[in-house]
């Protein structure tokens, strides 16, 4: 899993000099529960020569790697799930159009899963991350979501090994 980090820290720092087509700013938001909060700042999406480059100016996260997908629906509400109310429920499952496996950015599967989200010890995300299969076209209409922990791309647990939502954007149509 680290080095499956290190390779898209590498490619998101060689991707600033590619050429980038167009570009979108997703605020992001926590949440919990009980709703949406206030803004941890933004993920700019742009299309660039290797595929979809997103690039966080995010705080007020966990240091460590997180879980980081594009889901179904374009809500980060809460929804009832398993008789309880869970945080940012209403976004529906990761972005999955041809019902494929839970495998990661670099190989056929969800085509909402993402390279994992690095934040520093002082709880900011600001390495860019590149989606080689991904289109800005691809994300209208969806959430940008934050998992607790990383992500081990496997169908099993739940979230491939990611935790709870912790953060969401909706990407306007």
């Amino acid at each position: 899993m680290a080095r499956l980090g290190m390779v898209a820290l590498g490619l998101g720092a060689s991707l600033m000099a590619g050429t980038a087509l167009a570009a979108q700013d997703i605020e992001i938001h926590k949440v919990s529960a009980e709703g949406v909060g206030d803004s941890i700042g933004t993920v700019t999406v742009e299309e660039s020569d290797y595929g979809l480059m997103l690039t966080p100016d995010l705080s007020g996260l966990s240091p460590g790697m997180h879980g980081f997908h594009v889901h179904q629906n374009p809500s980060c509400e809460p929804a009832e799930k398993d008789g309880k109310m869970t945080a940012a429920a209403a976004a529906g499952g990761h972005f999955n159009p041809d019902d494929g496996e839970h495998h990661g950015p670099y190989q056929e599967g969800h085509l909402g899963d993402l390279p994992v989200l690095m934040v520093d010890q002082e709880g900011n995300a600001t390495t860019p991350v590149v989606a080689p299969r991904l289109e800005l076209s691809d994300l209208q209409g969806h959430a940008l979501m934050i998992h607790q922990g990383g992500d081990t791309y496997a169908p099993e647990p739940e979230l491939g090994g990611g935790g709870a939502r912790v953060a969401c954007g909706v990407i306007e149509k």
